[in-house]
């Protein structure tokens, strides 16, 4: 056995991810007052709305993903596809209107755009930071 391998009796304990929305919810406020302070000094109030109204459907779609998530694997028989059909038609309802206010408020409808992707970036960090320090404190 090298010294890389775990022996085949520790048990490998994935750490779980957090699911609040406390921390991130902070972090995206903040995000969006200096988006804000900056789309106002550069005379484009619109920009920083919309890239409130996208972070706000990043957070939206989150918590309707854990009550989606909650819902089916509290059923006797959870399915995959209700989870899979229910996150299709939530991406694609957010994606067609992020489009539709990007293309009909040109240039600051493309907040909601740059807001939907920040948001869900800072959504992925703070499930995946904590989860990469648990893993690397296994030994």
């Amino acid at each position: 056995m090298s010294s890389t391998t775990a022996p085949d009796s520790m048990p490998y304990v994935f750490p779980t991810a957090p699911t609040s929305m406390r921390r991130p919810a902070i972090i995206a406020g903040v995000v969006v007052l200096v988006v804000a302070a900056i789309s106002i000094a550069l005379n484009h109030i619109w920009f920083g709305a919309f890239f409130l109204l996208g972070t706000i459907a990043v957070f939206g779609n989150a918590q309707l993903v854990i009550n989606s998530v909650k819902a089916v694997t509290a059923e006797d028989n959870p399915r995959k596809k209700v989870l899979a059909v229910n996150s299709a038609v939530r991406l694609g309802t957010i994606t067609v209107l992020a489009l539709i206010a990007a293309f009909l408020v040109r240039p600051d409808g493309l907040g909601v755009m740059f807001g939907l992707a920040i948001g869900q970036v800072i959504l992925v960090l703070n499930a995946v930071i904590p989860v990469m320090k648990g893993l690397r404190k296994q030994p």
